[in-house]
């Protein structure tokens, strides 16, 4: 246990930044989830949606450094091909 002050009031903020981060983690992960099962079912409206909101997500994740910039950006990559594989095999 801390015995400083400054290690405590560390101790408390850290325990604040783990919380929020775990929900902002699990934002993420439950946006990927809706987005793949939307272009598993074929709805590429639905997806679009989708796809903006966790792309949103995800540019802020990497804005606040919970996730690497590239790491966003490659996800976002990865969903995007997804999305427009819907596209080539309707047509």
């Amino acid at each position: 246990m801390a015995n400083l002050k400054s290690s405590k009031k560390d101790i408390r903020r850290t325990a604040r930044r783990k919380e929020r981060n775990g929900e902002d983690r699990s934002e993420l992960r439950t946006y990927a989830r809706l987005l793949i099962k939307a272009i598993k079912s074929g709805d590429k409206t639905e997806a679009l949606s989708v796809f903006s909101k966790l792309s949103s997500k995800l540019d802020r994740a990497a804005k606040t450094k919970l996730i690497h910039k590239k790491n966003a950006d490659r996800k976002k990559s990865r969903m995007a091909l997804r999305i427009n594989s819907i596209e080539a095999k309707a047509a």
